[in-house]
């Protein structure tokens, strides 16, 4: 009978657990569900009846007026936001784990040092105005596509959660390296870089995310539309038509499509976050495993 008991409690438990965790996974989902539909909704349909998990009267006229006046802008807009995701990443990735696979030698001298002037800019900072004076005059990064990747190529927090990472590889390979004639390089090459590939794709997930995401960059130090990222792209259109849904602006050149206020944010939404819906689920079994290991300390 205590057997029995305890199976049937086991699998109460478990019932009662995949149902919570089912109605959890939908009440994420719901509001991306949402967005779409939303989306592909009338304005006229959301200014009456409001938000609705399915499309009311559905039309194409909120992506009409994204993609038939403004299309080619918007993929040469994709393709500079590939291009700096891509190389920001990969950039990030290496001065981050140089940094940090250094800084994890007990043996480094003025280590403790570097690290906490490393975390001293997390607290401290010389402001904005400073700042942009620095990157502008001296670092020349008004209007260049490198404004929109080395501000961002180096996070603190990344490194330190990386430098733990590093710090948990036993020291008897380094050891062991270093008897058979390898220097510090190439046992960051080939011992520290491959037993730390779940720490990368954490940390190079975060900088993904960062430099996809990013719109403020270019809002300080871009004014080449050519060099205008996605999201800052969408920003523009976005403010554009509240301008003139508020009537700041007149509407000159909106033709026969009815302009889309309200359905114009979910559709930016849906075309920003589209491709990192698809990579996401890939990965993330390496960031939840990443994000746990950099956070234990033996």
């Amino acid at each position: 009978m205590m057997g029995k008991n305890g199976l049937l409690g086991d699998k109460l438990v478990h019932v009662v657990a995949y149902g919570f965790i089912g109605l959890f996974a939908l009440a994420c989902l719901y509001p991306l569900v949402l967005t779409l539909s939303v989306s592909f909704s009338s304005e006229q349909a959301i200014a009456r009846n409001g938000y609705s998990i399915v499309p009311l009267s559905p039309t194409l006229d909120t992506y009409k007026y994204i993609f038939v006046n403004s299309g080619m802008k918007i993929l040469k807009s994709y393709g500079v936001t590939i291009f700096v995701t891509a190389v920001g990443t990969i950039g990030a990735l290496l001065i981050t784990s140089l940094i940090a696979f250094s800084l994890s030698i007990k043996k480094l001298k003025y280590r403790n040092v570097l690290a906490f002037i490393c975390n001293f800019t997390i607290i401290f900072s010389a402001g904005l105005i400073p700042w942009y004076m620095v990157s502008v005059n001296y670092y020349g990064l008004k209007d260049s596509i490198l404004a929109l990747i080395l501000p961002s190529i180096f996070n603190v927090w990344s490194m330190f959660l990386m430098r733990t990472y590093f710090g948990s590889i036993s020291t008897s390979l380094y050891e062991a390296a270093e008897m058979d004639g390898a220097n510090y390089f190439k046992i960051y090459m080939t011992i520290a870089l491959p037993l730390s590939k779940t720490a990368l794709l954490t940390v190079g997930l975060m900088y993904a995310l960062q430099y996809w995401n990013d719109w403020w960059h270019a809002l300080i130090f871009i004014q080449d539309q050519d060099l205008y990222p996605l999201q800052y792209y969408l920003y523009n259109i976005l403010s554009n038509v509240n301008a003139i849904s508020s009537g700041r602006i007149p509407s000159g050149a909106s033709g026969n499509i009815t302009l889309p206020a309200e359905t114009v944010k979910m559709a930016i939404t849906v075309i920003t976050i589209g491709p990192i819906i698809f990579l996401y689920p890939y990965i993330q079994k390496y960031f939840v495993h990443g994000i746990m290991a950099g956070a234990v300390k033996e």
